[in-house]
């Protein structure tokens, strides 16, 4: 197996992967997008909303706001706190969203979530959660596509939605598929 890198930063990690068969290329996709755990707001509770707008179009605005989810530290039943408060006229971003926990915070700090008129008031707190893409959504860490390049040969484009950086989702992913190969293994030898 033999492995490029051709870019990698913060937002974009390109790289070819040479050896492997179509099928493990499309796992590694598939586990990239939805078997990755990040951090979203899954529950809010509105203590004001003065807006024009419906408590369940906000939630869900606020739910698909990118959040940092550090690679470690944090476990899977762990819930981080967030507040809003706005009074209008002003436009709430998603950097008024915030949170107790200085590592865990919004990715993106321009994201609009709702503007609001002269006197109306926003006010809520949100908790967020981890989870997986495949339960939903917001969870999703960001965009993998594969190209087969040749036989055995594939090329790799990773897009991270902020949430962590794009070869911390390749590398989570695999470790996602190692785990749920020992699950395999561990039900195998029982038969």
């Amino acid at each position: 197996m033999n492995v490029k890198v051709q870019e990698n930063n913060e937002k974009v990690f390109r790289f070819s992967l040479d050896g492997i068969r179509e099928s493990h290329a499309n796992a590694l996709r598939r586990a990239s997008i939805n078997s990755v755990k990040t951090f979203a707001i899954d529950t809010i509770t509105f203590y004001e909303n003065t807006s024009s707008m419906f408590d369940e179009y906000i939630a869900h605005r606020i739910g698909l706001v990118p959040i940092i989810t550090p690679s470690s530290g944090y476990k899977d039943d762990d819930e981080i706190l967030f507040t809003a408060e706005a009074t209008g006229p002003i436009t709430v971003y998603s950097k008024d969203i915030q949170s107790t926990d200085k590592e865990v915070r919004v990715a993106l700090e321009g994201i609009p979530i709702i503007k609001l008129g002269t006197g109306q008031r926003l006010r809520l707190d949100g908790k967020a959660k981890m989870g997986v893409a495949s339960k939903h959504a917001k969870f999703q860490p960001g965009l993998v596509a594969v190209e087969q390049k040749g036989d055995e040969s594939f090329s790799f484009y990773v897009e991270s939605f902020g949430q962590m950086p794009p070869k911390e989702i390749i590398n989570k992913a695999c470790d996602t598929i190692k785990e749920r190969i020992k699950e395999v293994a561990k039900v195998a030898k029982k038969l």
